[in-house]
This record gives structure tokens, sequence and C-alpha cells, in this order.
């Protein structure tokens, strides 16, 4: 259960903030982020080396897309598809509206479930793929200003331990500043082995067990307004658990 938080404040200089951290197989290969693919030179992201897509990247336009397991859909299962293709093919595009508009026309059949995020300086939305009483959609909503989380299941879902406990600490939580690299306020719960005596340790913002399975790695993304063209997105990426490795800043050049 991986879990993505983006903070949208139209008309600041950093109108979009994001951090998540990945939970998957420690076994897993991966490549940090870096533009590893020969057909799409404009996308920055991290590699899974079994499937070759990705968790989250960004594009030199500045479009973020990330993708997520929902419940009880962790991992590949023959006669799907992988869905770390769909973040690459969300960063084919300009702006975030035209790649949503874009995977919302998926085949529901070819993907197990997934929640998707896509986002730019002025637009944000949320993507899912999940079983309703009329089948498996896709469904696309707009991701509204100020906080959204998203683990395995809806935006903002406080029936989720994760969500339960976390948001309101990111509400209260200091601000990144990405001028001066101050992300301390974030980091700090990033790293949190906290959790929801309900739920157990998989309820914790960073998950480390015997089994396997744990959190691999984090990120960390500014995007600046549009109106500063000269700016460049900020782009951190801690290369293991956030807890016992530093975020280092991503090349974007």
């Amino acid at each position: 259960m991986c879990t993505f938080v983006i903070l949208r404040r139209p008309g600041h200089d950093w109108p979009v903030l994001i951090a998540a951290n990945r939970d998957e197989m420690l076994d897993r290969p991966w490549y940090p982020p870096a533009r590893h693919w020969q057909d799409r030179q404009d996308v920055i992201a991290g590699q899974d080396q079994l499937a070759g897509g990705t968790w989250l990247g960004m594009n030199d336009r500045g479009v973020v897309a990330a993708i997520l397991n929902r419940n009880d859909s962790l991992g590949p299962k023959e006669g799907f598809r992988s869905r770390g293709e769909l973040p690459l093919e969300a960063l084919d595009h300009a702006d975030a509206e035209t790649a949503a508009d874009a995977l919302a026309d998926i085949n529901p059949e070819g993907y197990r479930p997934f929640n998707m995020v896509v986002a730019d300086n002025r637009e944000a939305f949320w993507i899912k793929l999940a079983e309703t009483h009329w089948g498996v959609h896709a469904q696309v909503a707009p991701i509204p200003e100020g906080f959204s989380m998203v683990t395995a299941s809806d935006r903002n879902d406080t029936s989720s331990a994760r969500i339960r406990t976390y948001l309101p600490q990111f509400e209260r939580a200091s601000v990144p500043d990405p001028e001066s690299a101050d992300w301390r306020g974030w980091t700090t719960l990033l790293a949190s082995r906290i959790y929801d005596s309900l739920e157990g340790p998989g309820g914790a913002m960073l998950i480390a067990t015997d089994g396997g399975f744990g959190t691999v790695s984090s990120s960390l993304i500014a995007l600046p307004a549009h109106e500063n063209q000269e700016v460049m997105p900020r782009y951190l990426f801690a290369a293991g658990r956030p807890d016992q490795v530093s975020y280092m800043p991503v090349s974007l050049a």
C-alpha cells in the first residue's frame, strides 16, 4: 500500500507540493528516477526492472503521474497488463487534463484495480479503476485545493487507518519551502512508524516488516507556478527507507 500526498494551493509561487512513499516487495528490483526510456527522453521517473514501468515520475512539461494499488491487488497477475505503464502513458501528454481524459478511456478489463494521480501546476486529477455495481470502470475526479491523500482506498477516505492517522498531521505540519529545500515537516511524517492500534503496523506511514514487504523509497516534488517559467521544479528522492536514507536531488537536466 503506497501513499501519495498532494497539497494544491493555486496562486502560490509553488502551487503543488507532493510527497509519496512507495511500499513494495523488498526483492522487486528497481532503478531510481532518471531518463530510463529511449522512446520517452522527456520523462524522469523511477523504473521497475521487473515490468519496465514506473510508480511515479515527471515529464519536462511539469506533469507528474503516480500509480498505487488498490486494496487486495498487490503485484502482477496473469492476464493483466502492468499498471506501471500507465504513468508513462500519462507523461506522454503536455498537461494533466489531457492525460486524465486519455486515461479515462483505457480498457477497464486490462488492468488490476488502481488509484492514480496526475497533476501539473494548474490542475490535478484522481483516477481510480475499481469494481462498481455495474462492473469495473475507470473514474476520473478533479482533486480540489488543499490536502489530498491517496493510499489503497479512495481519496481522503478515513476508513483507511493511514489516512485517518496522517492526513490531519500533514494538515498541521509546517509546509515545505522548496526555495530553501526545507521539507522537514513532511519528511518526519514520511519516516513515521506510528500506527492506529486497530489496524496494526500496516497503517503506519513507513512500513517495516519481517515479511519481505515494506517501504522501499520516498519522493518529494514541488511544481512552480506557470508564471515562473524560469524556475525549475524540485524533485528529491530517498533511495530506500526514508528513516534510513537521505533525500537527494534528482537531476532534471
